[in-house]
């Protein structure tokens, strides 16, 4: 019978490392043992998974994505081997968080930080993006997210409110003028965070404004540059601006403007409900973040 376990940890130790030999001496097994349970799994599944030369090694597509299942599947063993392990309350174990690449820069990697300390059990991971993860098929346990979800399978929980202003470089406006109203507008360069059709700012109660000739991106971190650089009026988080506007490297713009509430979210697999490192993650974080909500 295939020690399949074996082989499964062999392949995503081997990728891990870069090398046979690096996952032999981890696993502390031979190189031999190693080369061995590759080529196994590989006849087993009747797919070759590893281009191998001499001096490097590349996952195939198909080795891809069983490493990216694999290596999900091997650590949640593991964490339920730790908490066993632990005891039911103890948080140990690896916590796989996602966020977008701001808010987890700015706000979310020294509040993760600051948990691990108070853990010393608990392994971290942060993964920042620009686009919203799955986090199911990604294997994480939780992810922070901004507005409403339309997944059955999540759980949501709110951390904290998320004001929306619109704001430009004080430069850019002694050089364009202080919008008086929306009408204005019309007369600015404006930033927008989407896709590159995209030609519009979305107001609150559902309303949209056209723009002209806007500069337009899919990276948050990028369109809060190019307001600080002065190309023009963004609508930017008060998480992700706060200091630049109390350093007057910002100006609110038409502060009275009212912009859709976009609330600060926990988003987790219902099969991580009972799971106490996430719970007590979260219960940090909304505690953490609500004590520090910008005004």
């Amino acid at each position: 019978m295939p020690d399949k376990f074996n082989e499964l940890s062999s392949f995503v130790q081997v990728v891990a490392e870069g090398s046979l030999s690096s996952a032999a001496k981890t696993m502390g097994v031979s190189l031999p043992a190693v080369s061995r349970r590759l080529s196994q799994l590989e006849t087993r599944l009747g797919v070759t998974l590893l281009h191998r030369t001499t001096r490097s090694l590349s996952l195939t597509e198909r080795g891809r994505a069983l490493y990216e299942r694999a290596s999900h599947l091997l650590a949640e063993i593991e964490t339920a081997e730790e908490e066993v392990a632990g005891g039911a309350e103890a948080l140990v174990g690896l916590l796989r968080v996602t966020a977008t690449m701001e808010f987890g820069r700015r706000r979310l990697a020294p509040l993760l930080q600051e948990f691990r300390q108070m853990h010393p059990g608990l392994r971290i991971h942060l993964d920042t993006t620009n686009q919203d993860a799955n986090v199911i098929d990604g294997g994480y346990d939780l992810a922070i997210r901004f507005g409403d979800l339309a997944d059955s399978r999540l759980l949501v929980r709110r951390l904290a409110p998320n004001r929306r202003v619109i704001c430009a470089a004080p430069e850019y406006l002694r050089q364009r003028g202080q919008p008086r109203n929306l009408a204005d507008l019309s007369n600015h360069d404006c930033i927008v965070v989407g896709s590159a059709g995209e030609t519009r700012w979305r107001l609150g109660d559902g309303q949209t404004l056209p723009l002209q000739r806007p500069l337009t991106t899919n990276d948050a971190e990028l369109a809060h540059a190019w307001a600080l650089a002065g190309a023009g009026l963004a609508i930017k988080s008060l998480w992700d601006v706060e200091e630049d506007l109390a350093e007057e490297r910002l100006r609110l713009v038409l502060p009275q403007v009212a912009l859709p509430d976009t609330s600060v979210n926990a988003v987790y697999p219902r099969s991580r409900d009972g799971a106490a490192k996430v719970q007590a993650c979260i219960a940090f974080l909304t505690e953490r973040l609500r004590s520090a909500v910008p005004a």
